[in-house]
């Protein structure tokens, strides 16, 4: 998974939306934003704890002569010690966190669906705007069919083609 901090506003609000036109939760009137809010703050603070871990990550390996190929070994091994979940299991996480959120928010009068259809629901949502990265990787292939992977030609231009794909759908 890779969450975006310019697609959360989009995932908070179809997540609320839909759900309030679904009838499966009641926003109080005039609320909705805020709503969206109290989801997305979930993401942003599941965001910011990632990125702790990454700069935790890159001290320790700066302070210990770590090579970068012990990057996500060592990030494995922060994120374990605090208990903070990554990927897939990331994923599973925040969905709790965002069904708790909808239960505990001041902006939803009431939750009518029960947690298993919420959780596949807003699975559904989050994966539709996460698998952006898919996306990028496949149109970035076919921009460079005419070069081999592996060759250094290609690890230089798939990293560039990427990012440029990136700033052309503003996740960048």
């Amino acid at each position: 998974m890779r969450l975006y901090r310019k697609i959360i506003p989009k995932i908070a609000r179809e997540i609320v939306r839909t759900l309030h036109s679904k009838n499966e939760v009641e926003v109080e009137d005039g609320r909705m934003d805020e709503a969206e809010l109290d989801l997305a703050a979930v993401m942003v603070e599941y965001m910011n704890e990632e990125e702790r871990i990454v700069n935790e990550t890159k001290e320790t390996m700066a302070r210990r002569g770590f090579s970068q190929e012990r990057f996500t070994q060592v990030k494995k091994s922060l994120a374990e010690a605090r208990g903070f979940k990554l990927g897939d299991e990331g994923i599973e996480y925040v969905l709790d966190q965002m069904i708790e959120a909808l239960f505990n928010s001041k902006n939803v009068a009431e939750v009518f669906a029960d947690d298993k259809e919420l959780r596949l629901f807003m699975k559904s949502v989050f994966e539709k705007y996460t698998g952006v990265d898919e996306e990028l990787d496949k149109e970035a292939r076919n921009r460079l069919k005419n070069l081999r992977e592996g060759t250094p030609e290609w690890e230089i231009e798939y990293p560039r083609v990427v990012a440029a794909l990136k700033r052309q759908k503003g996740l960048a």
